[in-house]
């Protein structure tokens, strides 16, 4: 191939590389700004009535952040970590034409919600609750080999005492945490738990490794996305 040849073809993956930059970058904007119906909190609030309007509106947070992992997932498997969370997701769905619309402009595709016992194999529900992790801990600046805190979507359900959700710890070996014995280990993510999306991405998606593996005991499951 000419030289003039190889320039062409480096200026065409320029233009390309552009392009779906700034479309990503629209994405995540839509998913940012996008006003969820308020029927949505409602729903949520109706079966966990002790919730208070704020901690709905958290809720919503967490469902906002669940999409931007998932964009930046590049179309693979993410396992939805909260209970609380995936409620509010699951009552969105119901609003079928505001869904498809939504996943439209936020994803470039529709994001299906699939229990965990229907994925194709156990593996797949294990790396997407690893993508999760990896995924939420990058977008709150949290180191998942290391972590200080949890993401979020990892702490909601016991932040706002949700009885049937699914609980992270990040020492389970810290016998003052009130997890101790129970819940999941935070640094040992390598089950499914709760519900996930058919997105995800490898594991260079972002700055840090992996931080997952380890003891995969007493992790439990729920649903997921395909």
């Amino acid at each position: 191939m000419s030289f003039d040849g190889i320039i062409f073809l480096l200026i065409l993956a320029l233009i390309a590389y552009f392009f779906y930059w700034n479309k990503k970058k629209a994405q995540l904007a839509f998913i940012e700004k996008y006003r969820f119906s308020s029927s949505i909190g409602k729903k949520v609030q109706k079966k966990y009535p002790h919730l208070t309007q704020d901690q709905i509106d958290l809720v919503i947070k967490g469902l906002r952040d669940y999409f931007y992992i998932c964009n930046k997932a590049k179309r693979r498997m993410v396992a939805m970590p909260s209970q609380v969370v995936d409620v509010a997701w699951h009552e969105f769905i119901l609003f079928t034409r505001p869904y498809q619309a939504f996943c439209k402009k936020a994803l470039g595709r529709f994001l299906h919600h699939t229990p965990t016992e229907a994925m194709r194999t156990a593996t797949l529900a294990q790396d997407g609750i690893k993508r999760a992790w990896r995924l939420a801990c990058a977008k709150s600046n949290i180191n998942p080999s290391t972590p200080t805190r949890l993401p979020l979507l990892f702490s909601i359900d016991s932040l706002l005492g949700i009885e049937d959700g699914f609980k992270y710890s990040l020492d389970c070996k810290d016998k003052s945490s009130p997890f101790y014995g129970d819940g999941y280990c935070a640094g040992h993510i390598g089950c499914a738990s709760g519900c996930a999306g058919d997105s995800g991405a490898p594991s260079s998606s972002s700055g840090f490794s992996d931080g997952c593996g380890g003891d995969t005991s007493g992790c439990g499951g729920g649903c997921g996305g395909d």
